[in-house]
């Protein structure tokens, strides 16, 4: 099987090939959360980039619960304003002829202090980061869970009706519907919170509410953790049973991923504190996808079709995994941040994408004691991300990239931008 074979989902929508540009937070959005110019030409840029399908960062239901500042909020019915904004997104991002799928979320617990002190989350676990960035949430009462739901809906057909072609459910990496399925974050005794049927009642309800709301033949994704990597978390065998769930509610591709902020998997941190191994066998893919093991024991058991997303730099082993039936889509990210037409590059035959992530440490290497320590390990994470968020800033502004931007730089640019946008939202 080839990159550049099309997928058929099962609501009858076609992808016109197997590269995804997976979900990245832009921050380009006005304090008030609507869409700019600035996301217009990014998507545009990325449009040209030859993926079939892009999916865009992070839309929140919630204006008090950003994923960070910066993030474009829908949390109710658009006024024309907004409604206009949002088509004319749409339109950049697929001018040619890819789908464009939006990313509906809700931080829980991950909401920053400067954006909420005290969010709401499925309990009051708090967030167990060094730095007091994150305050100790309240649960929701389940009258608020309903609303939420029903926003979920009304962000979906939003985007519908601005020409987006398909909605994505974030429900991995520690965010609020994460939080409401793992165990160790979950503590509810209602119907949201004990058994795992009840810990996954949120997310199949949004994805009952956005079916409703979208119709039958439109796409509708969810993002969900293969395992939050946490002992006590959310463990492989409940991420199939509920991959099982979501495949007879009629989502038509799931994209399989992992971990949160304590346990950053997603960012291919290995070795942090706490972390649990997950029983699933290894497979012959190439090492550098971090998820291919866990989608291919997915595969076994269920026909939806799957995108595995995270560390894939070879086009060798991006056509090994589609090969061993480990995946039907392939998400790209960070490479597309300075290489923006990347997918249209391994279609023409590139073998090998750059990693753009080598050398992004805050610590230098003479200072190798420190780097080992666990704080350290996600604080040059972090780092590494923000030096990323700047290039989306910067296609996004000046439609262009640096790769040899400096990190702390970057790391000291995109803090004070959100500082920034926090204060013109508060003025």
């Amino acid at each position: 099987m080839s990159l550049d074979q099309p997928l058929t989902l099962p609501c009858g929508a076609v992808l016109p090939n197997r590269i995804a540009k997976a979900a990245m937070t832009e921050g380009l959005a006005t304090p008030d959360g609507r869409p700019t110019p600035e996301l217009e030409r990014l998507y545009g840029i990325w449009s040209d980039g030859g993926a079939g399908m892009l999916l865009t960062g992070n839309i929140i239901i919630d204006k008090d619960h950003l994923e960070r500042p910066g993030n474009v909020v829908i949390d109710k019915v658009p006024d024309a304003d907004m409604a206009a904004r949002l088509k004319s997104w749409a339109q950049a991002g697929t001018r040619s002829g890819n789908h464009l799928w939006v990313q509906i979320s809700h931080g829980g617990r991950q909401t920053q202090k400067l954006v909420n002190p005290t969010p709401k989350s499925a309990s009051n676990v708090q967030l167990a980061l060094p730095g007091g960035q994150f305050g100790k949430p309240t649960p929701l009462t389940e009258e608020e869970i309903a609303n939420l739901v029903e926003r979920w809906a009304i962000a979906a057909k939003a985007c519908q009706d601005a020409g987006f072609t398909g909605v994505q459910i974030h429900a991995a990496h520690g965010y609020l519907i994460s939080q409401f399925l793992s165990p160790r974050t979950n503590l509810r005794t209602d119907q949201y919170g004990g058994s795992l049927e009840n810990r996954a009642r949120l997310l199949l309800d949004v994805v009952a509410a956005t079916r409703a709301a979208v119709g039958p033949a439109f796409p509708i994704s969810v993002k969900l953790n293969s395992a939050d990597f946490q002992k006590g978390g959310f463990a492989f065998e409940d991420s199939l049973t509920v991959v099982k769930w979501l495949e007879q509610a009629s989502v038509d591709l799931i994209e399989i991923s992992g971990g949160s902020y304590e346990q950053p998997k997603l960012m291919g941190i290995e070795g942090m504190e706490d972390e649990e191994k997950q029983n699933v066998a290894p497979s012959t893919a190439a090492r550098e996808a971090y998820f291919v093991d866990f989608a291919k024991a997915m595969q076994a058991e269920v026909n939806v079709p799957l995108m595995v997303t995270g560390g894939f730099r070879t086009r060798a082993a991006m056509e090994q995994a589609l090969e061993m039936d480990a995946a039907d889509v392939i998400g790209l990210g960070r490479p597309l941040c300075v290489m923006t037409d990347a997918p249209r590059q391994l279609l023409a035959g590139l073998a090998t994408l750059p990693r753009y992530e080598d050398g992004l440490d805050l610590i230098p290497d003479w200072l190798g004691f420190l780097k080992s320590l666990q704080m350290m390990k996600a604080i040059n994470g972090f780092a590494g991300i923000y030096w990323f968020y700047q290039q989306i800033w910067m296609l996004g502004h000046e439609g262009r990239v640096d790769d040899r931007f400096p990190v702390f730089k970057a790391f000291r640019m995109v803090d004070a931008r959100n500082k920034s946008i926090m204060k013109a939202r508060t003025a």
